[in-house]
């Protein structure tokens, strides 16, 4: 089973506890935590839909405009040493900063990745 759900512009992870004999989710990429079960992949799938019409219901009652979880663009990675100073200095044999060879190698990777739900920056599917 994949453990990645997706029901309109969300997506969810998935995991099974043993403990509770049920899948176990939660909606990702949102600045609440919501979390849904099933006993059952349809019970799951189902549970996974209301969640999100109520988080978005919830959303729309508190004027909360954009419910998915804003990213200030900024992030940490950590790589070891020699891959660190070979990106460099390939950035620099490009003529790139270190920022700009990290940020387009990322996007030619999610050009190409195996994704059927990637969004572009103004919200609309880039693989479907």
């Amino acid at each position: 089973m994949n453990n990645i759900l997706k029901y309109k512009d969300f997506i969810a992870t998935v995991k099974y506890s043993d403990e509770d004999e049920a899948f176990i989710g939660r909606i990702e990429g949102i600045d609440s935590v919501v979390s849904f079960e099933g006993q059952s992949v349809e019970e799951l799938k189902s549970a996974f839909s209301e969640a999100v019409e109520s988080y978005i219901d919830f959303c729309r009652r508190k004027g909360i405009a954009h419910p998915q979880k804003s990213y200030t663009g900024v992030f940490n990675i950590r790589i070891n040493s020699d891959l660190h100073r070979r990106t460099a200095i390939a950035a620099k044999l490009h003529g790139n900063t270190l920022n700009s060879f990290v940020k387009e190698s990322i996007e030619r990777r999610l050009k190409y990745a195996d994704l059927d739900y990637v969004l572009s920056a103004e919200g609309q599917k880039i693989v479907s």
